[in-house]
């Protein structure tokens, strides 16, 4: 794995880790927030059922009334009303504020819905019509238990017929769960600052070793194909003179081809190397790809027809890109020497070079050849190191399955695009460029 690939995994690891965090600490302030809510809204509930229970009167502290009302209050019938009553909320408070700190207003109706009486001794912000006025409003609505702005309410049948409507101003409970919320995302926000740092830390120590390894890996591709170079120059040397001596046989023959076919393993070995190497963009001038590719499918000319295979191109002139000259005409080599290679017997190999203009503008260069055993291939491994389309690898066509791994390289570095395509018995690789 190359350094760039490494840094790549280590920034999906803490995206991955950061959303992952972000995910459950906002499915926990969720919970917080609707345990919350429910148990505030039970609780209120219970509060204005205690008030009901005397028809609309709050008993004062002590009183028998309050007695009886907070026995029947505080059974916890239910698997929900224990669970209420282990966090506290089935308590009514044994404060002596509590029966001044209840604000709430009630308003009963008999049974020709007409209204009784109205109790708004709790509360000083509603006079009575304003309280008759809302409780008719509400007596509207579909829900016999709801919130209504700051107020919740809820609609009873009285025991001797008619209605009562209880509305409780519940500004504290309500701003207590919205400061809950805030809180709460404050806290993610933070919490995500600081688990982002301490991932980058951790990661940053985990994918060292991996970077250091990386970059042996590549000073032992060097060192080694320095190393080789020379027992392949005596070898090839002595073999030439064997040859010249007048000792020339199908043994030499198949030494030098040996060390030919060595050569060039070494080479792309550096080539490889030095693909992932990281990109100078000081470097990278205003290059002229349609000259650089004219002048490689003009190269390439030659050895096509000595191998009864034909080129043609449709290159668009005066196609300007930021990149290093020699990349261009790299990738370029690379993708048609395969498309010469494997070729069907006969066949045209097709070079094009296309720029798309605006605001996404992007550069594209196609190579296609016929090739028609590739409806059997599998072009997810296509740029793969060492990988053959032919299994058997049988090296008659030259090639280490290395070229297309190298031109991947090219294209990650320019942060572009390439992609193997087989359609009607004709292959076509496509390189894509974003400008």
């Amino acid at each position: 794995m190359s350094e760039k690939s490494i840094h790549r995994l280590k920034r999906r690891f803490v995206m991955t880790a950061m959303i992952s965090f972000f995910f459950v600490m906002l499915f926990i302030a969720g919970c917080i927030y609707a345990v919350n809510l429910s148990m505030t809204r039970t609780q209120i509930r219970h509060i204005i059922t205690y008030i009901e229970a005397n028809d609309g009167v709050l008993p004062e502290r002590g009183s028998e009334e309050a007695h009886e009302a907070r026995e029947e209050y505080e059974d916890p019938g239910d698997i929900a009303g224990q669970i209420q009553q282990l966090f506290g909320f089935t308590e009514l408070s044994e404060s002596p504020e509590f029966y001044f700190a209840t604000r709430y207003f009630c308003v009963l109706f008999n049974e020709n819905g007409d209204v009784d009486s109205v109790i708004t001794s709790h509360i000083a912000s509603v006079e009575n019509e304003e309280a008759v006025e809302l409780a008719e409003a509400l007596t509207q609505r579909f829900f016999r238990f709801g919130s209504y702005g700051t107020y919740y309410y809820k609609i009873s049948r009285r025991p001797s017929g008619g209605s009562i409507v209880t509305v409780m101003d519940c500004s504290t409970q309500i701003e207590l769960s919205r400061r809950i919320i805030m809180i709460s995302l404050i806290l993610i926000g933070f919490g995500l600052l600081v688990s982002f740092l301490i991932l980058r830390i951790v990661a940053e120590h985990l994918v060292r070793p991996e970077i250091r390894n990386a970059e042996l890996q590549k000073s032992f591709i060097t060192n080694a194909s320095h190393e080789l170079k020379t027992p392949l120059a005596v070898i090839r040397a002595n073999t030439e003179m064997q040859e010249m001596s007048g000792q020339e046989s199908e043994w030499t023959k198949s030494t030098m081809r040996q060390v030919d076919r060595m050569t060039g393993l070494i080479s792309n070995l550096v080539a490889i190397t030095r693909a992932q190497e990281k990109d100078a963009r000081e470097d990278r001038i205003l290059t002229d790809l349609s000259a650089a590719v004219r002048e490689t499918v003009d190269t390439f000319a030659p050895v096509a027809e000595q191998d009864g295979k034909a080129i043609t191109s449709d290159i668009t002139d005066g196609i300007f890109m930021m990149a290093q000259e020699g990349d261009i005409r790299q990738l370029a080599t690379l993708l048609v020497d395969n498309a010469v290679k494997y070729c069907d017997e006969s066949g045209t190999i097709g070079v094009t070079l296309t720029e798309k203009k605006g605001r996404k503008g992007s550069i594209t260069l196609a190579v296609s050849n016929p090739y028609k055993e590739g409806g059997s291939r599998d072009y997810t491994k296509f740029f793969d190191r060492f990988y053959r389309g032919d299994e058997s690898h049988n090296t008659d066509k030259g090639g280490f399955g290395i070229g297309l791994s190298i031109a991947q390289s090219l294209m990650e570095r320019y942060h572009g695009d390439i992609r193997a395509d087989w359609k009607g018995g004709v292959i076509t690789f496509t390189c894509t460029f974003p400008v």
